[in-house]
């Protein structure tokens, strides 16, 4: 039997009332456990004994009777010991799985769990491993001890900042910023990055928002299939697409309680399809920093394993650690790859993405999900259907605003003034191409203006690496016409603003745009 129950403290009492003789509790949150089974225990009239365990210190009793002298540290002797108890105590045990590899130990553990169903003894095992021998399996109940929530956090965050003495300039808005950003973590961990936080500035204000985001980077360290993205891409690094932008705006405070108190759901996520280029997995960084939400990368090749059932395994670790860590962004990139079956893996491939599937549509934790696509046929008809998305934005080549605007951001980001140059010449110049290519235009000419004396970077050194260039839009014009007709037939939004979309390629290319409409599927 296995729970994963928020409101452990009511079902530990439920398990004790119901005389359950074995909890194995799964958590790297010794202190915090064994303070909530003290309080549990200290409930009942009157209060039941309860005691603990570890290989060093032997037995210690937290609450109730103390009548209970031995120091036994030897685990098949401090077994023995239990029956020295009360008849309705509560025993914890620490570290008990470096012991599982004895049999002699598990077959006392069987033997006692048997036992006790006759009387109201509980042992509890406190470990941090998730392996339990097949053995005891089936006589425990397996608990996954849930990290602190907002509650707790708060309550946490109030005493260290009334023990330190600090005044802090916390808005209420950013205050509840600071509580989600360490959702996820351990008590401990939480408190340390509070307090280094202080310790830092002399004081807790809404700026440290990023800082407790950077140090919940640690948790993803157990999971090969996430990785840990930091905060760099604002929206000011991202040109164009402004309907996106203003859908995202719109729900910025989603993940709030004031959105919860209103009624309003976590939005689900969305779905970025579209051409090469265009900036989406960009965007999925930018939504991140927008709404100052860890962004984690799901790496859909480390799902898979070569041994039976690894591969569903790590599926469902890498969900779990997501949403323990929510409120987040997770970014799936190139989703369509993740859809490739393998004809050789007995069904592996799909067993593991209809578990991404089901979660995508049943997950309750607030984890947004960015999956981007470039190759919309290889995407399964399920994958794109509403309850799993919010909105499916396609991203077109950008219009001639859009370029204007991309020309300005990476001139800004290789330290020149766009003032200087002739933005408008080369939006009109540079049509047909998507923002990748022109930041690489830009770099081009700065190597240009680099081996020349290190001269300043020239509009005209700019007009020249794009008539070099040849754009997507002309080099793969008939995958690009398709992918286009999937949005002039509405199956998505537009990302950007309706009808704001290039028409015939210039700077040098003569082969027009308008052909792809006669491009069918």
């Amino acid at each position: 039997m296995q729970y994963h129950e928020p409101d452990f403290s009511r079902r530990l009492n439920i398990s004790l009332r119901a005389r359950v003789t074995l909890i194995i509790v799964m958590t790297p949150e010794e202190e915090r456990v064994i303070s909530r089974i003290k309080e549990v225990c200290d409930t009942w009239e009157p209060p039941r004994q309860c005691i603990t365990w570890d290989a060093v210190d032997g037995y210690s009793v937290i609450t109730g009777n103390k009548n209970f002298h031995t120091q036994s540290r030897d685990p098949l002797a401090a077994l023995d010991d239990i029956q020295k108890t009360d008849e309705n105590a509560v025993i914890v045990f620490k570290d008990f799985h470096e012991f599982w590899n004895n049999p002699q130990v598990k077959r006392r553990i069987r033997n006692f769990s048997q036992k006790f169903k006759y009387n109201r003894r509980t042992i509890v095992i406190v470990t941090p491993a998730r392996k339990v021998p097949e053995e005891i399996r089936d006589d425990a109940v397996l608990v996954h001890f849930p990290p602190p929530g907002a509650a707790e956090l708060s309550a946490d965050l109030d005493l260290l900042l009334s023990t330190s003495g600090i005044a802090h300039s916390l808005s209420r808005a950013g205050r509840e910023k600071i509580i989600q950003a360490a959702l996820g973590m351990t008590l401990n961990q939480a408190r340390r990055s509070f307090s280094k936080a202080i310790v830092t500035k002399g004081t807790l204000d809404d700026q440290d928002i990023d800082t407790i985001i950077a140090d919940k980077k640690d948790i993803l360290s157990h999971s090969d299939a996430l990785e840990f993205y930091s905060l760099t891409e604002t929206s000011d690094n991202v040109g164009g697409l402004t309907c996106l932008k203003d859908w995202l705006r719109l729900r910025e405070r989603a993940f709030t309680q004031e959105a919860r108190d209103y009624g309003l759901p976590s939005p689900k996520g969305i779905a970025l399809i579209g051409i090469p280029g265009t900036g989406k997995s960009l965007t999925a960084k930018m939504i991140a920093d927008l709404w100052h939400l860890p962004l984690l990368r799901l790496d859909v090749g480390a799902l898979f394993g070569s041994l039976v059932g690894e591969s569903e395994e790590r599926t469902r670790r890498a969900l779990s650690l997501a949403e323990t860590i929510a409120p987040c962004i997770l970014w799936v990139d190139e989703i369509e790859k993740a859809f490739a079956f393998g004809s050789g893996d007995a069904g592996t491939s799909q067993r593991v993405f209809a578990h991404l599937l089901t979660w995508m549509q049943d997950k309750t934790a607030p984890c947004f999900v960015v999956a981007t696509a470039n190759n919309i046929s290889a995407l399964p008809p399920e994958l794109l259907r509403k309850g799993r998305f919010d909105e499916i934005f396609f991203l077109d080549l950008p219009s001639t605003e859009e370029r204007r605007e991309i020309f300005c951001v990476h001139l800004r980001k290789r330290k020149c003034i766009p003032a200087d140059y002739d933005l408008d010449l080369l939006a009109r110049e540079s049509e047909g191409f998507v923002g990748a290519e022109i930041e690489q235009t830009v770099i081009d000419a700065m190597y240009l203006a680099f081996n020349e004396n290190m001269r300043r970077v020239t509009t005209q050194d700019i007009l020249a690496c794009l008539k070099k260039q040849v754009p997507l839009s002309i080099s793969q014009r008939e995958t690009i016409g398709l992918l286009r007709e999937y949005l002039a037939e509405g199956r998505a939004v537009c990302a950007s603003r309706p009808g704001a979309h290039p028409k015939a390629p210039a700077g040098g290319h003569t082969i027009a745009l308008e052909t792809f409409d006669s491009i069918k599927t």
